[in-house]
């Protein structure tokens, strides 16, 4: 399982992967001001723009291209002006050549949207250039995509709307350029930007990831921080604040640039599950600090997970509720009991650092141990909320090396532990 936090930048409030205004994108990545499409684009002798319909899943297959001004090669290439249009803007290049995960979002597209038109934009001559050169082109090659969607507008039966502009890297930058340039509003916009913080191509992969897995979307929440994401805080979905990604992403109306986190599996399909875990811990001694590391195991109606490390973000708080986030590769149903574990003594030199830390913060002659009565579950994917109540009200007590079982309360924690005066209140 992937342990990496992946960041999506959106604007407004569409995912990095969704659909967003046809504003054009900075150097960083971030918007500038809209542009006056009247301005005029310098006329320099650059190499042409490249429309190249892709008619076959196979990369080797040349495609066929269109040209602007020529309605022969529409009709000779197949080109079905009543269906959706992706165009696929890639972008900088040092090889000179296409990337492998183009050939995978053609044949992703093909496979998802049947009869579609699949256009790959191929400005490969001038995105192979100093990286400077490639941004300063991206302006001319979103003009050469306006002029070529302006044409097709004047062909019977083709809607703007239809159109969706997918641009990876500098592409994005294009795609911007393009959907202000066009005469009209381009129906969808996906920019997989480059501040998107992961690893090279992992974008492009999860757009792809979005359109063979439909039944498995992979969801994103926003936070402010990703402190906050791996507390476990931020898995809300009230007002926008969680999205699919991707091609199945959702519009909102909120106009702010916001940031998304999400837990990702290795490999496709990506989507995981994700459990915020509310666990108030009580010391009934003045212990000074400690830093226990713990382990639950989620157990479903559908299967069981793995064994899960709850990961410390900051120092547990004793005699407070601290939160923790997990997630689960498989989707599990219905919760029906937690298995809690408190990592007996480890050779390694961090776990022997940690126990001798708070050997020294501890009273003389006092005993690492703890008091857990339940664990508050919230499930990020079903917004859906459950009690765990200690199997055993009479031994809510954990050391090292111990575990405590956890079922879902009956009719309310409360009323399994009317009778307990020391009951805590969150």
């Amino acid at each position: 399982m992937r342990n990496t936090v992946l960041q999506l930048c959106l604007w407004s409030a569409y995912c990095c992967f969704a659909t967003g205004d046809p504003t054009p994108l900075g150097p960083e990545g971030r918007l500038q001001g809209e542009f006056d499409k009247s301005r005029v684009v310098p006329t320099a002798a650059k190499p042409p723009v490249r429309f190249n319909l892709r008619t076959s899943e196979d990369p080797e297959d040349e495609g066929c291209d269109l040209s602007l001004g020529h309605s022969q090669p529409l009709e000779d290439c197949g080109f079905n002006v009543t269906a959706k249009t992706f165009f696929i803007i890639h972008g900088w290049t040092m090889s000179g050549m296409f990337e492998n995960w183009l050939y995978k979002l053609v044949s992703a597209l093909q496979t998802r949207e049947k009869g579609a038109n699949v256009v790959v934009v191929d400005w490969l001559p001038l995105a192979h250039q100093l990286y400077v050169d490639a941004v300063n082109n991206t302006r001319g090659v979103g003009h050469s995509i306006a002029q070529m969607l302006d044409w097709l507008q004047g062909k019977e039966d083709f809607s703007l709307g239809n159109v969706h502009l997918i641009g990876y890297s500098l592409g994005a930058h294009v795609a911007g350029y393009a959907g202000n340039f066009v005469k009209g509003t381009v129906g969808r916009i996906t920019a997989i930007a480059e501040v998107l913080k992961c690893e090279h191509e992992r974008a492009v992969h999860l757009f792809v990831d979005s359109l063979v897995n439909q039944d498995k979307p992979s969801f994103a929440f926003q936070c402010t921080d990703s402190n906050r994401f791996k507390k476990g805080i931020c898995l809300s979905c009230r007002k926008n604040r969680c999205n699919s990604i991707g091609y199945n992403a959702k519009k909102t109306r909120n106009k702010r640039n916001s940031k998304m986190y999400l837990k990702t599996r290795a490999g496709m399909p990506f989507r995981v599950y994700h459990y915020q875990m509310k666990i108030h811990v009580f010391s009934y001694k003045n212990m000074g600090e400690m830093e226990p590391t713990f382990y639950v195991t989620l157990y479903g109606t559908n299967a069981d997970s793995q064994v899960l490390s709850l990961e410390m973000v900051e120092q547990i708080g004793l005699n407070a509720t601290n939160t923790f986030l997990v997630y689960t590769e498989e989707d599990l149903g219905d919760l029906l009991k937690i298995k809690l574990t408190w990592e007996g003594k480890s050779q390694s030199w961090y776990n022997l650092w940690k126990e001798l830390r708070s050997y020294l913060t501890q009273s003389r002659g006092s005993k690492q141990e703890l008091h857990i009565r339940r664990i508050r579950v919230k499930s990020g994917e079903t917004q859906r909320r459950l009690t765990f109540c200690a199997e055993d009200l009479e031994n809510t007590l954990i050391s090292p090396g111990q575990e405590l079982w956890f079922h879902k309360c009956l009719d309310g924690w409360r009323m399994k532990n009317q009778t307990s005066p020391t009951v805590e209140h969150l």
